[in-house]
């Protein structure tokens, strides 16, 4: 029988920037820890014992946005200098410069098959890019204000987008068309994703909200009021049960979707929170802030795999497919409607110290904003209760089933990326032969010249 599971703990914290942390994503492998910073550099992190890290120079302003390529052998990074860069992740860190915003990046975003590169920016657009051929391909522009995030669906096949004209966009990535918009009078968005399986959008308001939007219907499933300061940053774990937030009130907070609950608050920053991200496995997770901490986190609560996860909430999970384009009505904004009542809350604080505790202060980069004491790791476990949940029609799969479709799945992930590869390989070739094509019509005209 399977012990339960237990609190999350802070594991790891990594000093070596100099400003607030804006930015951070895990290498696919789970090896590496990749962050940005007011400092303007990057830091490449390994998580071997006494691996040293690598600084990554290149950006002239603060960087605003790092993600690591799908395959792992990109890194891409955003800046306030107007630039998106792609960096080798390596030693050397050679980069590649992107010129096309005419004013501060503030996000990138690969899609899943790693073939396209997604950016917005102040300029209020968002840009994508082809990364094969590293070239510019098309802009979005509905937004009449700053663009502060854009992310792809799982599938690529939409892209979601907010801005501080108060509003969130759907784009069909075939057309380049608007598809949908949801609307808030209060706030606006500082950061939206989607779900893992593409249904759902989360997003973070600087009015301190989170929202869970259903996207096939328009209808926001969960409106969760948990913060005291704006929301910056919001992860979902890869079995799309849990979603932990970030926020300027320097708190994390998790919180259970299917249960509709707050489940952890988790204090270990000093001053606004500004990312948080989950590993691909969801085993842990890394935050970072103002005060030019990186922490990584062990998850804990979850200690299964995603598979395993799955499986056991298969009574209480849509198995849908990704929304169809079709599916996606009506195409005019949508404003929030009604209000979602709020249960009264209970809670339980548990410390916890992490391992080495005692030396924690001394890896508080800015003196001005360490506490006179070194308060332990504070774990709030809050009950809730949100009284409109998601999942109502709910229905259940046979395992048998679920095998045999997660077996699919992972055929059709070769299949894909086999035929990325031959799609490089293709446009390689293509390349060659307008070369020799030219070499040919060059030696062509000179022969004729000279008789």
């Amino acid at each position: 029988m399977a012990s339960a599971p237990e609190d999350p703990v802070l594991q790891r914290y990594f000093k070596g920037h100099k400003a607030a942390i804006t930015s951070a994503d895990f290498s696919p492998d789970g090896k590496q820890l990749a962050t940005g910073s007011w400092d303007t550099f990057l830091m490449l992190w390994s998580f071997k014992p006494q691996a040293r890290a690598f600084r990554y120079v290149g950006h002239k302003d603060v960087v605003t946005s790092v993600q690591f390529s799908p395959l792992g052998n990109l890194l891409a990074s955003a800046s306030r200098d107007r630039t998106v860069r792609l960096w080798i992740p390596d030693k050397r860190g050679k980069s590649s410069e992107f010129k096309a915003h005419t004013a501060p990046v503030r996000s990138v975003d690969f899609s899943a098959d790693g073939q396209f590169l997604a950016t917005a920016s102040e300029d209020k657009s968002i840009k994508v890019w082809n990364m094969y051929r590293q070239r510019f391909l098309y802009s979005l522009y509905r937004h009449t204000h700053w663009v502060r995030c854009a992310k792809f669906s799982p599938d690529g096949r939409l892209i979601v987008s907010c801005s501080e004209d108060k509003t969130i966009k759907i784009w069909d990535t075939t057309n380049k068309q608007c598809v949908n918009n949801f609307s808030d009078f209060v706030g606006f968005a500082n950061f939206v994703d989607f779900n893992p399986n593409g249904t759902c959008i989360a997003s973070a308001g600087s009015d301190h909200t989170v929202k869970i939007w259903d996207i096939r219907v328009n209808k926001l499933l969960q409106h969760y009021q948990v913060h005291s300061g704006g929301v910056n940053c919001v992860s979902f774990h890869p079995s799309g049960n849990y979603l932990i937030t970030a926020s300027s009130d320097g708190m994390l907070k998790i919180l259970d979707l299917l249960e509709g609950r707050l489940i952890y608050t988790l204090q270990g920053h000093t001053g606004p929170v500004f990312t948080v991200t989950f590993s691909k496995g969801g085993e842990l997770f890394t935050s970072g802030g103002a005060d030019a901490q990186v922490l990584l986190w062990r998850t804990n609560f979850d200690e299964l795999n995603c598979k395993d996860v799955i499986k056991r909430n298969l009574k209480r999970l849509h198995f849908d497919s990704p929304p169809h384009l079709l599916d996606i009505y009506p195409r005019t904004p949508h404003p929030q409607e009604g209000k979602i009542e709020t249960v009264e809350t209970t809670e339980t604080t548990v410390h916890t110290l992490p391992d080495k505790g005692e030396e924690i202060c001394g890896y508080f980069l800015n003196p001005s904003l360490m506490s006179s004491e070194c308060s332990p790791t504070t774990l709030k476990k809050k009950t809730e209760e949100m009284s409109d949940l998601p999942y109502e029609n709910q229905r259940s799969i046979p395992l048998a089933v679920t095998d045999a479709l997660e077996h699919i799945m992972e055929q059709l992930n070769v299949l894909t990326q086999t035929v990325s590869i031959l799609e490089q390989r293709l446009t390689l070739t293509e390349d060659k032969l307008k070369d020799c094509l030219e070499n040919q019509q060059r030696l062509f005209n000179a022969i004729q010249q000279k008789s």
